[in-house]
């Protein structure tokens, strides 16, 4: 349950940006209408409704912070104009004590921080909602970062969460469009999203697997240096990696000094992105600047560097052929194939008439396809998408969702660093090689291979699993012939047991007749 103290502390800050008047405003009902009036008698709100909702959830917090931030991303549920003003959520937080993160390391690890590192700063070098850094350096020489879970969060999270919990019923209950906004679902989303950053071996599991899929002896490794995971300095409240060197993204200016190829840089940034979804299903999904630094030594100069791996998604060969050929289909602007793939896959209803979505679809995408390509936003194409496939009741998937978030993120980095870069123009190429790849011959030949081993297991089992079902086949075929002696037995017995009450009714009728006369 919620303390008193904290919730009279969200009714201030409530009534001090004026989200009364931002909450009645959305509520259609007479009851309503007249609150407002009585509210607006005071001074109007001067400040835009979606800055009055970001300021107030910094003012509330690291845990409300996070929230807004998760809630931005959602654009198929809030109006636009709170959307953009809610991205620019940011973690200011300022640090917890430096002697509470060694308390905790010391209790995740069991040794004091002076008994594990050789060298240990005191100091953070960065700290955020969840967690704060400090860098470090081990025993052997390498320099490292120790990432430490704030203290308390739990309790802190689970107390706020009972609360939002609270108003997603309120607002389920009392907004009109409170059903199809889903706030108890978004809420219960946050909620998952929130415990899994609050395990950090959940995290260094993530960047583990990133980590092999662009192994630094591959070629892949060449686009992508995911930092190298420390597994005995690690625990739910610890996560210790690499140590990376490099330049935030966004200092364009920066890397330019250093001579990095900045085109070439935003065209990887696309790839990397295309090659996480499409060939591994698994991707880094919160690659906003603060994330994403590029490596200015001389042996991996302008290589990429990931940080950050409490956020990752996740999608199955379903999502990714449902994608790619959705992609596809838009490059060729076959909107009647866009909507037929919406139906098929039953995220539209079987009802839905297969003219009125293509109509819709080409309402969303053939503005765009008048301007030249490097002005298309692929991101904003796959926004309108999602907010017109609201009347059709499309359930919007969450794993679609947070693609769509990291989409605006990779396709807004890149026009940072190249503002001519062509999006559509750089992933069709892509896209038409993967899809051959997955249809043609040669994808035939790898799922060959990547069956063959389970193949090899069964062919020597396959006369005997012939023999027992055609054994089985033959019991099939002897019980079916018994049931049908039974059935001509049992129908004889019907015809006979007919008969005999024919008789047994006659004769009674007979008798009947007889004893009146």
């Amino acid at each position: 349950m919620m303390s008193l103290p904290r919730l009279l502390r969200i009714i201030v800050v409530a009534l001090r940006y004026r989200l009364d008047e931002l909450v009645l405003s959305g509520i259609e009902h007479p009851v309503a209408y007249r609150l407002l009036w009585l509210v607006r008698l005071g001074s109007r709100p001067t400040m835009p409704r979606g800055l009055r909702l970001r300021l107030a959830l910094e003012a509330l917090g690291p845990i409300f912070v996070k929230f807004g931030q998760v809630l931005s991303t959602r654009r198929d549920l809030i109006p636009m104009d709170i959307a953009d003003e809610l991205a620019l959520l940011q973690d200011r937080v300022a640090p917890f004590a430096s002697d509470k993160a060694a308390a905790m390391i010391e209790a995740a690890l069991g040794a004091p921080t002076s008994t594990l590192f050789a060298q240990f700063e005191t100091d953070p070098v960065a700290s955020a909602s969840i967690a704060q850094v400090h860098f470090a350096v081990l025993h052997d020489g390498r320099h490292v970062a120790v990432k430490v879970l704030r203290p308390g969060m739990l309790e802190v999270i689970d107390k706020d969460l009972s609360l939002m919990r609270v108003l997603a019923g309120l607002i389920q209950r009392l907004v009109p469009d409170g059903r199809r906004l889903k706030p108890r679902e978004v809420v219960a989303e946050f909620d998952k999203h929130l415990h899994d950053e609050l395990d950090l071996l959940r995290e260094a599991a993530n960047c583990s697997q990133l980590r092999r899929n662009f192994g630094p002896e591959s070629k892949r490794g060449e686009l992508l240096w995911v930092p190298e995971v420390m597994w005995d300095y690690c625990a739910s409240t610890v996560f210790t990696m690499e140590r990376m060197y490099g330049i935030p993204v966004s200092q364009i200016e920066r890397l330019k000094q250093a001579g990095v190829d900045i085109p070439t840089l935003a065209r990887t940034g696309v790839e990397i992105f295309f090659t996480q979804v499409f060939d591994d299903g698994f991707f880094h999904a919160d690659m906003h600047p603060g994330n994403i630094y590029v490596s200015d030594q001389p042996a991996t100069l302008g290589r990429y560097i990931a940080l950050d791996f409490g956020i990752v998604g996740s999608l199955s060969e379903f999502d990714k052929n449902y994608l790619a050929q959705n992609f596809l289909a838009f490059f060729q602007r076959d909107y009647r194939r866009v909507a037929r793939l919406h139906i098929e896959s039953g995220w539209v209803p079987a009802t839905t008439r297969e003219e009125e979505l293509e109509g819709a679809v080409r309402a969303v995408c053939e503005p765009y396809f008048d301007r030249p390509l490097a002005e298309i936003s692929l991101g904003q194409v796959l926004l309108r998408l999602f907010q017109t496939s609201r009347r059709f009741n499309v359930e919007i998937q969450p794993q679609l969702v947070l693609l769509q978030k990291t989409l605006l993120n990779v396709e807004g980095l890149g026009r940072q660093l190249d503002p001519q870069l062509d999006l559509w123009k750089t992933a069709k190429p892509y896209l038409e090689r993967w899809m051959l790849e997955r249809v043609g011959l040669k994808g035939t030949r790898k799922k060959l291979l990547q069956e063959a081993g389970q193949w090899a297991q069964w062919l020597p089992e396959l006369p005997r699993l012939v023999h027992a079902q055609l054994s089985r086949a033959d019991v099939s075929s002897q019980v079916l012939h018994e049931l049908q002696q039974m059935r001509r037995a049992r129908e004889q017995s019907n015809r006979v047991l007919v008969a005999l009450t024919g008789v047994a009714a006659l004769s009674l009728a007979v008798a009947l007749w007889t004893l009146m006369r």
